[in-house]
């Protein structure tokens, strides 16, 4: 198992709206940055990310749980963006 950090805006995608998801999770879109991409091809099933918060906050408010690995982005007609599929293990702001 690896560790990570994904960070989202709170104002776009908030840890409540994470745990909203439930356990069947929410994929984790409108990456274009090629390293960030690259890491995300990396992500497996099972690992473990630290979920930040940047921009507002800057903090890290809770850890996600990678449950489905990389694939094609349907949505996007250059069929080069990917999405993963996370789910919520521990929300720090509920403790």
């Amino acid at each position: 198992m690896k560790y990570w950090l994904m960070k989202s805006e709170p104002d776009v995608w908030s840890i409540d709206q994470q745990k909203k998801a439930g356990i069947k999770g929410a994929p984790w879109d409108g990456v274009r940055n090629y390293q960030a991409a690259k890491n995300l091809k990396s992500m497996k099933k099972g690992d473990l990310c630290f979920f930040y918060h940047s921009n507002i906050g800057k903090e890290i408010v809770g850890i996600v749980k990678v449950i489905k690995e990389s694939y094609i982005d349907k949505s996007d007609k250059t069929g080069d963006l990917l999405l993963l599929l996370f789910n919520l293990s521990l929300n720090f702001q509920s403790l």
